[in-house]
């Protein structure tokens, strides 16, 4: 992907799941709280909680190159994070619309809704 192109701020659970089924190198974060990640998870994410947020957000600084799709539950709280990372300066971030609860419905309804 060239790097120049500016990224939606959002992206579909549909074209997430096609850039993590194509290997594309992303970082999958979620940022629910400790005790929704354990209700119901999609495999491959990096639980950093938006409750924690300001003290953990240098674990991403690594990846501030990378294409970032941030999700939560429905996807207000991810579009603050992507929105906030965005500010950093991390050009490749994106909010996941809908959330885990639409990726649920969508592409894998092994995943608990609640």
């Amino acid at each position: 992907m060239n790097e120049s192109v500016e990224l939606p701020v959002n992206i579909s659970v549909q074209e997430a799941h096609s850039l993590l089924s194509n290997s594309e190198s992303i970082v999958f974060v979620d940022c629910r709280e400790p005790d929704e990640y354990e209700t119901a998870k999609i495999d491959g994410t990096v639980l950093i909680p938006l409750s924690e947020f300001a003290d953990r957000a240098s674990e991403l600084e690594p990846h501030k190159n990378d294409h970032l799709i941030i999700h939560c539950h429905h996807g207000g709280r991810s579009l603050r994070v992507t929105n906030w990372l965005r500010q950093q300066g991390f050009q490749r971030v994106q909010n996941m619309a809908g959330g885990i609860d639409q990726w649920s419905l969508e592409i894998d309804d092994s995943i608990l809704r609640y």
